[in-house]
């Protein structure tokens, strides 16, 4: 009896492929949850956007709850980049990098014709139909976003482009606050309009 000859080249790494087939599914639940929101998206139609056979999801997430809430979790590191990408651009003032967030929001918006917003946004309007866990995770979120614009707003106030008595954490609040209305409704109206009406509301309190 002879001996089977070994195969050439690597094994298969078959923790790689878990791995990118967890984060594709990552992926492709950013992109619908964004859309069409969590209570009616189904697992279904997330594997068969990337065409991952049925029935498999369960090898990667424990349920539709937990991969909603890593799926949350991306979009939080995702936006976190986003936000330091403008925040803390020392080529340009503060206050410039908040419009430079704004403009690139706008920019996504028609970039996906006004079908995606903002995720976080999305899951608050859901929050009475949503598992209890998605709460604290949402405004946990926000809070972060909330600290990232005041420490911004406070470096404006040391240029002195911002009133030294500015309360910079209850402008960031404010921001995200009027923020998250604004993006609904650009998306109601398909027009970038909300977002310039609101920012310029806001900038003009700081001038007050």
């Amino acid at each position: 009896m002879t001996k089977p000859k070994a195969r050439r080249g690597r094994p298969p790494n078959i923790e790689r492929e878990f791995t990118d087939t967890r984060e594709a599914l990552l992926r492709s639940g950013m992109e619908m949850l964004t859309e069409q929101g969590f209570a009616t998206t189904g697992i279904d139609a997330i594997l068969k956007r990337i065409s991952v056979p049925k029935g498999s999801f369960y090898n990667y997430f424990k349920n539709k709850e937990a991969f909603g809430q890593e799926v949350l979790r991306q979009y939080a590191l995702y936006f976190a980049r986003k936000l330091d990408h403008c925040f803390l651009n020392e080529h340009v003032s503060p206050m410039q990098r908040i419009s430079d967030f704004v403009e690139d929001a706008k920019s996504g918006m028609i970039k996906h014709e006004f079908r995606r917003g903002c995720l976080v946004g999305n899951l608050g309007q859901e929050i009475v139909v949503l598992p209890d866990s998605f709460r604290c995770e949402l405004e946990n979120i926000l809070l972060d976003w909330q600290e990232r614009l005041a420490a911004c707003l406070r470096l404006a106030v040391q240029q002195e482009q911002i009133h030294s008595n500015s309360d910079c954490d209850e402008l960031a609040a404010y921001f995200w606050i009027g923020w998250e209305g604004a993006v609904l409704r650009a998306k109601l109206v398909q027009d970038v309009h909300p977002l310039d009406t609101f920012f310029r509301g806001f900038v003009a309190g700081l001038q007050k």
